[in-house]
Parts: C-alpha cells; sequence; structure tokens
C-alpha cells in the first residue's frame, strides 16, 4: 500500500483504521480507557502507539507519544498526520503534552485526526490544537 499515493480523505480514514487496530493491544486495566494512535511520516511510514498504563499514574504513556516515540527511535522526525481512536462515543482529542511533544517535531502542519466510536472524525491543524507553542 502507498499511502502516499491516496487522497487526503483516503489517508485519514486509513490512520483511523490503523489507530482503531492498534487501539486493541491498549494496557489500560485502571482506566479501561483504550486508545490507539498511527502516525504518518513525511516518508510515507506508518507507526502505530497505545496507552500503557501503570499502577503509578505518572509512569503512564498515552498512545500518540507511544508512537511518536516508536517513529523518531526509527529515525523518523518529521510528520505529516496523527489519528487518534478509542472506545469513546464522543471525540479523543491528544492531551496538552502530546500536543507540546507534537510541536517538537512540526511547527504546526501536522494533521491531527481525531475520531470517535461511531466512525466519525475531525481534523486540525497542530497549530490550531496548540497556539503560541513553547519553544527555545
Amino acid at each position: 500500500m502507498d499511502i502516499n499515493a491516496m487522497s487526503e480523505k483516503e489517508i485519514e480514514k486509513k490512520l483511523i483504521e490503523l489507530s482503531r487496530k492498534a487501539m486493541e493491544n491498549s494496557y489500560s486495566p485502571y482506566s479501561k480507557f483504550r486508545v490507539g494512535a498511527a502516525i504518518l511520516t513525511q516518508n510515507g511510514k506508518v507507526y502505530t502507539g497505545v496507552n500503557v498504563e501503570n499502577a503509578s499514574f505518572g509512569a503512564t504513556i498515552c498512545a500518540e507519544r507511544t508512537a511518536v516515540i516508536k517513529a523518531v527511535s526509527e529515525g523518523d522526525i518529521r510528520f505529516k498526520a496523527i489519528a487518534l481512536s478509542s472506545d469513546a462515543d464522543s471525540f479523543i482529542y491528544p492531551c496538552g503534552v502530546c500536543r507540546q511533544v507534537f510541536s517538537e517535531f512540526d511547527k504546526g502542519e501536522m494533521k491531527v485526526i481525531c475520531s470517535n466510536s461511531k466512525g466519525q472524525y475531525r481534523s486540525f491543524r497542530l497549530s490550531e490544537m496548540l497556539p503560541n507553542v513553547f519553544e527555545l
């Protein structure tokens, strides 16, 4: 599958599909709130991630950051889009920490695709979700 040959809508739907599939591996025994993410790099590769909870809640990591860390550990630091999925009927959005992590690698153009369990989704540019980003 050449994701770069797909239309923007096809890419969004594919990323949601991949994030929903990844969600099945969520480790969320405390909250029971499963989250999956799929991030698309500029070179067309997709990395997935899930939330991984811990009894010491501060050690918990979000699905979005798991996907980013997997990509960065493989040398991919330029992102086009990320999709998020959960079992919730309401739309799921990245937390503030995840938005800040995205901004480390993108200056606002990355698309953030937020979905719900009904298959609906909304897309935003990172700059819309995190204006006036903190940077050094």
